[in-house]
């Protein structure tokens, strides 16, 4: 898909294979975009690469995020984010400049993240306080309570370096465009059409039992054993 605008018809040519772009918007638009992004992914196979490119913040209605809107549009938000985190194919995030609510959500839901220097990424505060959403699970799943908490409780923004360094961001950069080429190369190799499989049991990892977690791993395994062997057939 060609993309226009920003990075997209820089980076999406020869790179990534869909592009969605998420930044200020209302709350009802974003849900739209990231799902229309989705679909297009979906659409595009296992193989293909998504890439979000995540620049703004709040809304902008001056109550921040997530704005004017009830809890269904939420929720909605909620979902499609989540459908985000079970893609058949990667996604990668661009970051850059100020990351805020809906941005750094977005960041937390895909597969690997590319920032530029200039990256702030803190949690977006309507009323002066963060937002209670899945992000705050997200963070301590991937960071821990206790680096989470001053982000969590207070809204501390952080640098891109302190990002890196907590493991929110994988790559810091000055050249967006090879930077995707070549991640998004090395994804649709090592990728593989299990991927879905491997990302739900690392999600799921640090709040499963050894003994409740064994069954869906050995499954895993099983499956994986069974490609091998059919790739390998005559």
């Amino acid at each position: 898909m060609a993309a226009t605008g920003g990075i997209g018809a820089t980076v999406v040519e020869g790179s990534a294979d869909t592009y969605v772009s998420i930044s200020a918007a209302s709350l009802p638009a974003l849900v739209h975009e990231l799902a229309a992004g989705c679909d297009r992914a979906d659409a595009a196979g296992p193989d293909s690469v998504l890439l979000v490119h995540l620049h703004g913040g709040a809304t902008g209605d001056g109550t921040g995020w997530p704005g004017d809107v009830g809890i269904h549009e939420v929720t909605r938000w909620e979902r499609t984010l989540r459908r985000l985190e079970r893609l058949a194919g990667p996604s990668v995030a661009v970051a850059e400049g100020d990351c805020v609510g809906p941005a750094m959500e977005v960041l937390l839901s895909t597969d690997y993240r590319i920032a530029t220097g200039d990256l702030r990424l803190r949690p977006s505060a309507p009323r002066g306080t963060p937002w209670p959403g899945m992000a705050i699970h997200r963070l301590v799943h991937q960071i821990g309570v206790a680096r989470a908490r001053r982000l969590v409780l207070f809204g501390e923004e952080i640098d891109a370096a302190t990002a890196a360094e907590l493991g929110l961001v994988d790559d810091i950069t000055d050249d967006i465009a090879q930077s995707v080429r070549t991640v998004a190369d090395a994804l649709r190799t090592r990728g593989g059409t299990d991927l879905p499989i491997r990302r739900r049991l690392l999600l799921d990892a640090a709040a499963t039992t050894f003994e409740d977690a064994l069954g869906a791993h050995l499954a895993a395994c099983d499956r994986h054993l069974r490609t091998a062997r059919t790739e390998v057939m005559p």
